[in-house]
């Protein structure tokens, strides 16, 4: 029996969700814009112990500077959509997913703040009236917003209704001819965006202001992808893919000279080095798609060994210091070595198999090191003391672990490592690319989509697998080298499969899986929202844990490709004219879309 819903002429006709005429729901959304935006300039509360000093009217603080963000955001998607001169350009789609979008992340983040404060300071009685004009205020865009016409509304499900309102459409017109020196400019200027945003999100002070933070930020740059400006900056990227690489780095070197306060470049530093190692699991499993359970063990190998040559005084080769150079590529060497004696072995597994061989081999790693103190083995890693006291790095005269100054701006120990680790990345990142797009890539590529038709097009399946077995333990040892030097130290404890922080296996799996596999970009981001999650919801307790789980679980429901998706993979889980079978097969029966099942 055939679908007649969606046939239906009052389904084609467009129409708001809610029955306002058009004129009255663009006013309420950019009134509600506007009068948002304007309520962060009074004051929420009479009491300053909630953080962030929400008291002082005439001057927003904390919370109120994202709500008025998003206020700020809504009136200008809707001055957008409503034609004005100079601000077309924002949406390139011509749809209102943006206004709905953005009337989300204002609303979120101005509830939540206000559900904050009665929370943690006992009740409405807590709240000024600058709160409750901010609440309905934050309201007036979304209703607007659903009360614009819309494609497709009409007798549908109330769940297809709403999709339609936050959905991209599949024919974005393409842009006219862009000078080349005003693409350069677009690129920059979006790196200088990149990095105010990272820089504010790693400089949150408190709980409260990183989740509003999130909120904005997700529904923003959802905004911008419905709008179509994602595809079109993607496009730019693409036609200057070596200055966009430059100025990424570019914007990753000047991430220190925003800080006052070396914790946070300690941040900036773990995050690249979890990131690095990410980026490493991400040739076995995003390319190649061998399931590693055990892939920070080969962390552990690299840090290990940059500790025993590197001239600690606790280390089993305490007159050993070799340069850094040396011990980055002994520990690169160590855990390649390791790499190809694991995989040799167990490679010709394959699926479940392969994943519980993996995850034995970082057990019997962490359980190996433990035990080597002299007592239950030999005398190498000092058991669970692990090895301390490992020295500072010093290049001709530049040592690491003092603060310089550079252009007038003090550069601490952990910014200085942080600069190394931009360094390292750009290494890794140079070998994933090249090693991605050369003829040994392909082959990953075919092993991982169906491993028996590769071996039939005489692929060396077992080969091509160990290569990026080697490779990315590899990798992950060259980042266990600069890790041993950040910490100071090497305990066993770390290399794990899973626990409560990172670096451990299944945290650099859900990078990988969380950023997009396959992509660059993807595990580097998916490793910083992992590793500031549980830095910045030290509130949550015991909790973290759990809303994790459930962000994972929505993720993998309404993005089951990642954050940044591999346009392959997208394909693979999304529906889409190329992989959509006809509506109806030769009986006349509804078909099923492949991509669905």
């Amino acid at each position: 029996m055939t679908d007649t819903t969606s046939q239906s002429p009052v389904a084609a006709v467009e129409r708001g969700l809610i029955p306002l005429p058009v004129a009255v729901a663009r006013a309420l959304v950019l009134v509600g814009g506007v009068a948002t935006a304007a309520s962060a300039f009074l004051a929420w509360t009479w009491t300053a112990d909630f953080p962030g000093d929400l008291t002082v009217y005439g001057y927003p603080g904390g919370l109120q500077w994202l709500t008025f963000t998003g206020g700020i955001l809504v009136t200008l998607f809707a001055l957008a959509g409503y034609g004005v001169r100079g601000l077309r350009w924002l949406t390139p789609a011509g749809n209102n997913a943006p206004v709905v979008l953005t009337a989300l992340g204002a609303f979120g983040t101005t509830w939540y703040t206000v559900i904050a404060i009665t929370a943690k300071l006992g009740g409405l009685v807590n709240l000024e009236a600058g709160a409750y004009i901010a609440a309905i205020a934050s309201l007036l865009p979304i209703v607007g917003a659903l009360a614009l016409p819309q494609p497709g509304v009409g007798e549908q499900p109330v769940g297809r209704v709403l999709a339609a309102y936050i959905a991209k459409p599949d024919d974005i017109p393409r842009s006219a001819p862009i000078p080349a020196w005003i693409q350069r400019a677009v690129i920059t200027v979006v790196a200088a965006i990149g990095l105010f945003v990272f820089a504010y999100g790693i400089d949150t002070e408190y709980g409260e202001l990183f989740i509003g933070f999130l909120i904005v930020l997700i529904f923003a740059v959802w905004a911008l992808h419905t709008a179509g400006l994602n595809d079109r900056f993607s496009h730019i990227v693409a036609g200057n893919r070596s200055f966009g690489v430059a100025m990424a780095f570019v914007a990753a070197i000047g991430f220190p000279f925003t800080q006052t306060n070396d914790h946070y470049a300690n941040l900036g530093v773990n995050i690249l080095i979890f990131g690095t190692v990410a980026l490493g699991l991400n040739i076995v499993v995003g390319l190649a798609g061998l399931l590693d359970l055990g892939y920070v063990a080969f962390l552990g190998v690299g840090a290990y060994t940059a500790a025993l040559v590197s001239g600690s005084e606790f280390s089993r080769f305490s007159g050993v210091q070799f340069p850094f150079w040396a011990a980055a590529l002994a520990g690169m060497a160590a855990s390649l070595v390791f790499g190809v004696l694991i995989g040799a072995p167990t490679l010709r597994l394959r699926g479940d198999y392969l994943a519980i061989v993996t995850l034995g081999f970082g057990e019997i790693f962490r359980i190996a090191v433990n035990n080597m103190d002299g007592d239950s083995g030999p005398n190498i890693t000092n058991g669970p003391n692990g090895i301390p006291s490992i020295p500072d790095l010093s290049f001709f005269g530049f040592n690491f672990g003092d603060a310089h100054d550079i252009g007038g701006i003090t550069i601490g120990r952990f910014a200085n490592y942080y600069l190394l680790m931009v360094l390292v990345m750009a290494i890794v990142v140079t070998v994933y690319r090249r090693a991605a797009d050369s003829r040994i890539g392909r082959s990953w590529i075919a092993i991982r989509e169906d491993e028996t038709a590769a071996t039939a097009m005489g692929i060396n399946g077992f080969r091509v697998k160990l290569t990026a077995f080697a490779l990315g333990a590899a990798l992950a040892g060259l980042a266990g080298t600069v890790s041993a030097h950040v910490t100071y130290s090497v305990v066993p404890n770390p290399y794990q499969f899973a626990g409560s922080t990172p670096p451990n296996s299944a945290f650099l799996l859900a990078a990988v899986v969380l950023g997009g596999m396959g992509t660059v970009a993807g595990p580097i981001l998916g490793a910083a929202l992992l590793y500031l999650l549980p830095e910045k919801l030290v509130f949550l307790q015991d909790k973290s844990l759990l809303a994790f789980g459930i962000a994972l679980i929505l993720l993998m429901r309404f993005r089951p490709e990642g954050i940044i998706a591999n346009r392959r993979r997208q394909l693979e889980f999304h529906e889409t004219g190329q992989l959509d079978v006809p509506d109806t097969d030769t009986l006349g029966e509804p078909a099923v879309s492949k991509a669905g099942a």
